[in-house]
């Protein structure tokens, strides 16, 4: 696009992306306006003008999807906000909870030369504070191998790599709790009539039994060298 879009269009094209960056299913617009808290209606009339910008593809009652050129929007956006939280965490000492609403405000406010100095800066980060990959400049996202908790059986080992930053209060808990990226865990089974999965964070003497509920299962993303069949995000290029 050579004109810049408005920090709405930035916003939906971001959403879009990022409902189908770890798992498959497109968006639906009732999906997209509980997302953005807006009305349905308002959804339509943004779902119309994307696509005639070629930036989503929709048909009626159907889900909507990046064109190639959405993509390269959103990826672009999705730099800016995980670069931007990355520089908050590591040089403002701010909170993992605390970023996300701050990198919304300060995204549409900077230039491309800011954010690539930014990069520069931070030392070219390849994840941000909550594991999310930050795609490059060129629209490169880096493979990540991980798996969602739930989804895991008895005996599989890992180290958490993703967090989702979703809920801030769901952060503050993790944290206080320790369990951070970098936590090594096993699954060591599920409690019967559907109750919670029990995971063991650590090893030796200060290894810890936790019980995990539905939310944190939902939000923690486990890598491990072991074969499982969970989801794996490929990486992506765009040109411009």
């Amino acid at each position: 696009m050579k004109s810049r879009l408005s920090s709405s269009t930035e916003d939906y094209l971001k959403t879009i992306y990022a409902f189908t960056e770890w798992q498959d299913t497109p968006i639906t617009p009732s999906q997209l306006a509980a997302r953005l808290g807006v009305a349905n209606s308002s959804v339509s009339e943004m779902v119309r003008k994307l696509k005639d910008l070629g930036l989503v593809d929709h048909r009626p009652y159907g889900a909507v999807r990046l064109t190639e050129e959405g993509q390269r929007v959103a990826l672009t956006m999705v730099r800016r906000h995980r670069l931007l939280e990355t520089f908050l965490v590591t040089e403002l000492g701010y909170g993992w909870d605390e970023v996300h609403v701050e990198a919304e405000l300060l995204e549409h406010a900077v230039s491309d030369l800011f954010v690539e100095r930014l990069d520069a800066k931070l030392g070219r980060p390849s994840h941000d504070p909550h594991g999310d990959p930050i795609p490059t400049g060129s629209g490169h996202v880096p493979r990540i191998e991980a798996h969602r908790l739930d989804e895991l059986d008895p005996g599989h080992e890992g180290t958490i790599t993703r967090i989702s930053d979703e809920n801030p209060e769901l952060l503050r808990y993790l944290a206080g709790e320790r369990i951070e990226l970098g936590t090594d865990l096993t699954v060591v089974r599920r409690k019967p009539f559907g109750g919670p999965l029990v995971i063991r964070l650590g090893h030796g003497e200060a290894a810890r039994d936790f019980d995990v509920a539905v939310e944190v299962g939902d939000a923690v993303w486990v890598h491990s060298d072991r074969t499982h069949p969970g989801c794996t995000l490929e990486q992506t290029d765009t040109t411009d």
